[in-house]
């Protein structure tokens, strides 16, 4: 494993600073980069980010940049964690200043639209120089800047970036775990987020945990057969990147797309629980974009299709739940049946 003596974070929304601040508590030379030059100049004075992460201090040796071209200036390590909307133009302004070999890896959860591309692929596509790998698990930002114990998942088939990204990441209540199944991984990260929204729904109608267990449980299943039929390893969806992190959006209110779904539970429009929440949750574009991939591979998902009604045609709410009851009876655990 190469020495690696400069990182680079790009995108300084909750979880970018999360991930900044623990490379440079571990050590390292790190800066983390954001377009707002005014909340730049506040965090390097503060060490707090107080738009995304207010209330929790930074490392002192975290540094912070709006300059992306000093920014990647010499840097052997840069994790993508801008939202997917940005995802490509942020990765073609990189290109210039990132030489061949260098780490890249995404952690935004999420699916371009009218391409269907993921976070990686788009890394592989605008920068081909440069070696890819995904971050994705149960990681809600403020648990992370609190310390509580988590872990992830670094995703790629280059085992030699999951060893470096391990090396920069790990802690006593931070572990990395590896994955080859670098497209399984990412499609679970943004799939989830579809049913954290339907979850925060739920709990806003005071619905109870049978519920909730019952939700989870077929969402899994629903984005399971989902990647399986696009060639994702099924077996990925049973670990910390699948029902891990499924398991943490659908239950936290820290977790943007429940928060989402739980202001459209309270009767607001799409807009205004947007809004209200004030952050991206990718969870409401990525529902759009799995509903018409799902049918025209005619893959059988009744909560999205039932979410999508909700958000965007302005169906009750309550048939996103109700989708559970009229959905068609099979096996108990068919999760990965076609």
């Amino acid at each position: 494993m190469a020495t690696v003596t400069k990182i680079a974070v790009l995108g300084g929304g909750s979880f970018g600073t999360a991930i900044a601040n623990m490379i440079s508590a571990n050590g390292h030379d790190v800066t983390l980069w954001m377009r707002d030059r005014d909340n730049v100049e506040h965090c390097a004075r503060l060490h707090e980010n107080v738009n995304y992460m207010p209330g929790y201090r930074l490392d002192d040796n975290l540094k912070f940049s709006s300059d992306l071209e000093q920014t990647l200036q010499g840097c052997q390590v840069v994790f993508f964690s801008v939202p997917s909307k940005a995802f490509r133009d942020i990765a073609h302004q990189a290109k210039p200043f990132l030489p061949p070999g260098t780490i890249a890896i995404s952690t935004a959860k999420g699916i371009e639209a009218n391409t269907f591309k993921l976070m990686s692929e788009i890394l592989e596509e605008e920068l081909p120089q440069v070696r890819v790998g995904v971050i994705s698990g149960p990681n809600l930002a403020k648990e992370i800047a609190k310390k509580a114990i988590t872990a992830t998942v670094i995703a790629s088939d280059d085992s030699e970036l999951c060893k470096t990204v391990q090396c920069l990441l790990g802690s006593r209540y931070f572990r990395v775990y590896a994955n080859r199944d670098r497209f399984g991984v990412e499609l679970a990260g943004a799939l989830k987020n579809i049913y954290a929204i339907a979850a925060g729904m739920a709990a806003a109608m005071h619905m109870g945990q049978n519920t909730i267990s019952v939700l989870i449980t077929r969402s899994l299943a629903e984005m399971s057969r989902f990647a399986a039929k696009l060639g994702a390893n099924p077996m990925t969806f049973l670990g910390l990147s699948g029902v891990g992190d499924l398991f943490v959006t659908c239950t936290s209110p820290l977790s943007r797309n429940f928060q989402v779904g739980y202001a459209l539970g309270e009767g607001l429009g799409l807009e205004a629980a947007v809004a209200k929440v004030g952050q991206v949750a990718e969870g409401i574009n990525t529902t759009r974009i799995i509903k018409e991939e799902a049918e025209q591979l005619g893959i059988y998902m009744p909560l999205v299709s039932a979410l999508y009604e909700t958000m965007f045609n302005q169906r009750p709410v309550s048939e996103v739940l109700s989708s559970l009851m009229l959905a068609e009876q099979s096996t108990d655990v068919e999760f990965f049946a076609e």
